[in-house]
């Protein structure tokens, strides 16, 4: 087992996300070249913008924050998540809110745009962990879990308004687990459990799209061709991979068949064209990148880093291990992304700034 050297950059945590990332590129180029040619006349074309926009800045400011202090981190914590939930309601604004399929997610400024709740993950771990440690000050004071839940109602208003109830369960989820690491008492765990359950029930009743999707969970059989197209589609590009795939580029099923197929359901090409081997090597460099950061967070002397480490470790984690399950049918369909492969710069970006703060925790350990 290799360990973690104190004051030393974890280079086999980058090692793993190199090749879930090289790994995933060559799925994206496969997955997005039939429609990429048929929309915009060049095949490469969202392979290339998911290097120019989405992995080379994102290593970039990775690098940077890798070099960072913890103690810079903490402070600045509290400004960073402001600014974030401030960028989460501009997307209200008309002329600079980008509405699409139905949602309103995304700034648009011209030259670029970007979704704000993507970085409202990293935000809100890094503001959790910091508020946590000065309030438990690292002894089990019993923090009451009033205050937690008027942090996490604040970000669930603007992300139920959006609508974006995916990044929502993500962001509860982290925030969860991170509220339990912090030594609270166990009913406190609880009683926020019990609170988002109530939520997430009144979030599924007010939106019939989502009550869909619930049915269609419990039920993949249900409406085939309408409610449940999807799952199905999914389960027969996933099924037509058997052992060792049909081979990169021959899944028909992106050809119009499967929604979404650089997005979301990437994983299902993925399957059908590598088979139950590219699926295993996929999730077993998933199971690395828990493994390390998980590593990282053990090792951590301080709260705020110990936090920090499990909650970026976990919502990486939690979101691959989710898609995956929604695409074989174990979970509802959300909209969560798959980390390091799915289409989308915003996703990419934040998720390699959050291997940069593992690398930074990594690296301060003393």
């Amino acid at each position: 087992m290799a360990e973690i050297k104190r004051g030393k950059i974890d280079y086999f945590l980058i090692l793993t996300v190199f090749f879930i990332s090289i790994f995933g590129l060559t799925i994206l180029a496969s997955a997005s070249a039939f429609f990429a040619q048929k929309k915009i006349g060049d095949s490469f074309y969202y392979v290339k913008r998911q290097i120019f926009f989405g992995f080379l800045p994102g290593i970039f400011l990775a690098f940077l924050v890798s070099r960072l202090k913890i103690k810079f981190l903490k402070k600045w914590s509290l400004v960073i998540f402001l600014i974030n939930i401030l960028l989460l309601g501009l997307v209200f604004v008309p002329g600079l809110g980008l509405k699409i399929g139905g949602a309103k997610r995304w700034l648009n400024f011209r030259i670029f745009s970007f979704q704000p709740s993507e970085f409202l993950k990293l935000s809100f771990i890094l503001y959790l962990g910091s508020w946590l440690e000065s309030k438990s000050g690292g002894k089990k004071t019993g923090l009451g879990p009033l205050p937690f839940l008027i942090i996490l109602s604040l970000v669930g208003i603007f992300l139920a308004l959006q609508p974006d109830a995916s990044t929502l369960l993500v962001i509860a989820l982290t925030g969860i687990l991170m509220y339990f690491l912090a030594e609270t008492p166990l009913w406190h765990t609880i009683l926020v459990l019990l609170f988002i359950f109530v939520g997430g029930l009144i979030l599924i009743f007010v939106a019939p799209y989502r009550m869909n999707r619930v049915l269609v969970f419990l039920n993949p059989n249900l409406d085939p061709l309408g409610l449940g197209y999807h799952l199905k589609q999914s389960l027969i590009s996933i099924g037509s991979g058997r052992i060792f795939g049909i081979g990169l580029g021959f899944s028909e099923q992106k050809a119009g068949y499967l929604p979404a197929v650089i997005s979301d359901s990437i994983f299902s090409i993925l399957a059908a064209e590598t088979g139950f081997v590219g699926c295993s090597f996929l999730i077993f460099f998933y199971l690395i990148f828990l493994w390390r950061g998980f590593k990282i967070g053990l090792e951590s002397e301080d709260l705020f880093s110990r936090l920090a480490a499990f909650g970026i470790t976990f919502w990486i984690t939690f979101q691959a291990f989710f898609n995956i399950g929604a695409m074989i049918g174990i979970f509802p369909f959300t909209g969560i992304p798959l980390p390091f492969i799915s289409y989308g710069g915003s996703a990419i970006i934040s998720q390699l700034i959050g291997v940069g703060l593992l690398c930074a925790i990594s690296k301060n350990l003393t």
